[in-house]
């Protein structure tokens, strides 16, 4: 995605080759990579997956941009395991995530990209909808939306919350400015993130945490009510029965004690 969608370009050797080894690539897997940009990181993914000779991952990479797929279908036209695919990631994942499990429900995949700050939240929730998960997702995302992101009681927020319902993620690499062209004006961070078993219903938990975090400056309590309509007598009373004290503010919240209030849902 060219800079007028907010992409800025990772041309960090050091940075890239990091990624790619996080990323840690297998034989017979498929990679999806968001944003293809100029190709940087996808000719790092190529040139590991030309040491599995046998059987190299398929690199699957999205690029919106038009011209820049184009540039990126003519750049690695020789690569066999290479498909560009054009698009808005929005619209191309879920599909391409379909196709994956109609070919095999086993068949194993992973997702790296450099995602635009703008839709940060937006692609981790779409990620994380995605059924079967993907074995590994290596993201380089804005270095404060990476903090909120593995953020624990007392500093829980919504971004945290709906991540955690699905895996567990680590900064694992923070990147300057400066190894960006253009540089963007804030400092960046590579984050894996591993699934982990999703407990209970999906729509019932994000309805649970679309309640909580409504007004995150408000109670548990006030939040919740105004959500379900309850009488807040009634509702303090079943909170305290689940060991949550109805006056704390949602930040405090565990995921599991998040996990307990989905069946008011």
């Amino acid at each position: 995605m060219g800079q007028k969608l907010g992409q800025h370009f990772l041309k960090d050797k050091s940075a890239l080759f990091k990624i790619t080894a996080a990323l840690a690539p297998q034989k017979g897997e498929t990679v999806i990579e968001i944003g293809g940009g100029h190709g940087e990181l996808t000719k790092e993914l190529l040139a590991l997956s030309d040491k599995l000779l046998a059987s190299p991952p398929k690199i699957v990479t999205i690029e919106k941009d038009a011209r820049l797929a184009e540039e990126l279908r003519i750049k690695f036209a020789k690569a066999r395991n290479l498909e560009i695919v054009e698009g808005d990631v929005r619209e191309v994942l879920p599909s391409l995530i379909s196709k994956l499990k109609a070919q095999s429900s086993k068949l194993p995949y992973k997702i790296v990209g450099n995602i635009p700050y703008y839709l940060t939240g937006f692609l981790l929730r779409l990620i994380g909808e995605r059924e079967p998960s993907p074995q590994l997702t290596v993201l380089l995302i804005q270095k404060e939306v990476a903090e909120r992101l593995l953020a624990k009681p007392p500093h829980m927020n919504k971004l945290a919350a709906s991540v955690g319902f699905w895996g567990k993620g680590k900064i694992i690499l923070q990147i300057p400015p400066g190894a960006f062209s253009p540089p963007p004006k804030v400092e960046s961070a590579v984050i894996q993130i591993f699934p982990i078993v999703k407990q209970g219903k999906e729509k019932k938990y994000f309805a649970t945490v679309q309640s909580l975090f409504s007004q995150p400056r408000k109670t548990v309590l006030n939040n919740l009510a105004a959500t379900l309509q309850l009488p807040k007598e009634k509702l303090a009373k079943i909170l305290k029965e689940k060991g949550i004290d109805p006056s704390v503010r949602p930040q405090t919240l565990s995921l599991s004690q998040i996990h307990s209030l989905t069946s008011f849902f």
